[in-house]
């Protein structure tokens, strides 16, 4: 067996459909479920999935989860929300059947906003580790902002994963509220602190950051939007932060 992907879910039935129809190639699929009360699961197994649905632990324990019940000498990691195009799948393959000294590969990940897709903003090119070899890799134990620790030297894809992440306000706040709250706690708890004039700082930062230095200008008003909600995010997440420290 050559490839393996995994992906992780909770209530995607709007998405994983989408995901598993772009990676009908693969020699198998692992859905790591956590409770999905719509049709998440019943989508899945009609892809053919293998569903696995042990007790949340957050996101670097449950893919590492997935990455176990793998049976391929190569993973692809993927988020429910995730399409591998035609030309990066064939990218994908080659890569897998080469002789290259690759532990792993990087992908840029072009990220959908509002019906637009983003090409600055500090969203473009997210490369992101995605595809290794099963032997050579691990999920770190964080339970937020997650990344794979691997054994070995790291190639480069060129085509995009594209990432329909955000289809509506409504989904980049629950969301973002989401990671807000995941991300200060794993700040909490890794000692991390913060001052309420570096709240105010980061949140100023965050957005020049992304607009100006990343030419998130270039992306229209969909990029000074999505500065305006990303300094917003980490105001908050610093806010929760300081707040945990207070109450603590």
């Amino acid at each position: 067996m050559l490839i393996s992907a995994v992906i992780i879910t909770k209530n995607e039935e709007r998405n994983i459909a989408r995901c598993l129809n772009s990676i009908r190639w693969v020699d198998e699929i692992i859905i790591v479920d956590s409770q999905s009360d719509d049709r998440t699961v019943a989508i899945a197994q009609s892809y053919g999935a293998k569903i696995y649905s042990p007790e949340w632990q957050g996101y670097g324990p449950t893919k590492q989860y997935g990455v176990e019940q793998a049976g391929g000498q190569w993973v692809l990691s993927l988020d429910a929300d995730e399409v591998v195009s035609p030309k990066l799948a064939a990218e994908i393959r080659t890569a897998c059947r080469s002789d290259a000294p690759y532990a792993g590969y990087r992908m840029p990940r072009l990220t959908d906003f509002l019906g637009r897709w983003i090409k600055h903003s500090q969203w473009y090119p997210d490369y992101v580790l995605r595809l290794f070899r099963r032997e050579k890799g691990r999920f770190s134990p964080s339970p937020v902002h997650e990344h794979v620790d691997l054994d070995g030297e790291i190639g480069r894809l060129s085509h995009p994963l594209l990432h329909y992440s955000y289809p509506d306000l409504k989904t980049f706040f629950a969301k973002g509220d989401r990671y807000t709250k995941l991300g200060a706690r794993d700040m909490y708890d890794n000692g991390r602190r913060t001052s309420r004039p570096g709240i105010w700082f980061r949140a100023v930062a965050t957005f020049y950051r992304h607009f100006i230095l990343r030419g998130g200008f270039l992306d229209g008003w969909e990029g000074w939007y999505i500065a305006l909600l990303s300094s917003r995010r980490n105001f908050l997440k610093y806010k929760t932060l300081r707040t945990l420290h207070r109450s603590k």
